[in-house]
């Protein structure tokens, strides 16, 4: 192993605290990746990494070389790639985290055309609604809907993405059609969604002369996830409040009807976001690009 591929291993345990998580993420032996640091910290003459059973921290030392190689890693793949055709330059592992309506909906159908296109591209596709540490976790990129807390990633927006409401034809004929806001407040229910981040129950919203209002619909269901949201609102237990894509085969297929269309809550922002020392990554740019091409037209335009 190069004094490169030596770096690279350091960089990987710094970032997930972990000698076994990091060699799974590496795809090497964890013999391997021990060897790769006993023998960068001989070479440098210090120690670059404190061990322990449950931890692994930086040393000064090793805090002072992360902060070096890690533009130099940057800068070797840019010139390893710098003479190579766009098609071979797409190539490795790609460790990608999306919500599992959209991976499930929109990612997985069109995986084929986008692996056609860079065959020596491998993707890892995590399905969660929940916010996770990117860096941690091995996760090059993450494509999340809402509003974003406040973060050291790069964030890329991508656009918004429209919401409609909807109910179940079973709670229509027990409950009526609300045609306004006002009919909701005459015996109608929701179906709770409760955020992943918080776990506090999000508000019935809609939007009216640049407003947003929110209504205190009642709940008899709370979930945490999207399949729980849509599966509950086909059963009869409540309104929705989701977007259009999610459910468009269940409005064709008429086991979801679309009401108040005049009375939509606010569009939802979709986003790419990734570490820095991962953002100069080819696969990184050529997956944000196919995904934006992917997403366009189920945005609000």
């Amino acid at each position: 192993m190069d004094i490169l591929d030596q770096y690279r291993v350091f960089v990987q345990i710094a970032e997930m605290g972990s000698f076994i998580k990091s060699a799974h993420a590496l795809d090497l032996p964890r013999a391997t990746v021990s060897l790769a640091i006993q023998q960068l910290e001989r070479a440098m003459g210090v120690r670059l990494l404190h061990r322990t059973t449950r931890e692994v921290r930086l040393t000064a030392d090793g805090a002072q070389l992360l902060e070096r190689v890690r533009p130099l890693l940057a800068e070797a793949e840019d010139i390893q790639q710098l003479f190579q055709t766009r098609q071979r330059q797409v190539a490795g592992r790609l460790n990608v985290d999306v919500p599992s309506r959209i991976a499930r909906r929109l990612i997985a159908p069109a995986l084929p055309g986008l692996l056609r296109r860079y065959p020596r591209l491998q993707l890892a596709l995590g399905s969660s609604d929940r916010m996770i540490d990117l860096v941690h976790e091995g996760v090059d990129c993450a494509i999340r809907v809402g509003d974003l807390q406040d973060s050291q990633l790069v964030v890329r927006p991508l656009g918004r993405i429209a919401l409609i409401n909807c109910a179940g034809p079973a709670y229509l004929r027990e409950f009526g059609l609300p045609d306004s806001p006002e009919d909701l407040m005459r015996g109608h229910w929701s179906v709770g969604y409760a955020s992943p981040t918080t776990g506090r129950e999000l508000h019935w919203e809609y939007e009216q002369d640049g407003h947003t209002h929110t209504v205190a619909l009642p709940s008899r269901v709370l979930v945490n996830n999207a399949e729980s949201y849509i599966a509950s609102c086909r059963a009869g237990l409540g309104l929705i409040q989701v977007p259009r894509f999610d459910v468009q085969h269940l409005l064709d297929r008429g086991e979801l009807v679309e009401v108040m269309p005049a009375y939509r809550a606010g569009a939802m922002a979709v986003s790419a976001l990734y570490p820095h020392r991962r953002q100069r990554s080819r696969r990184l740019t050529a997956f944000v690009d196919w995904f934006e091409g992917l997403i366009r037209p189920h945005l609000d335009p």
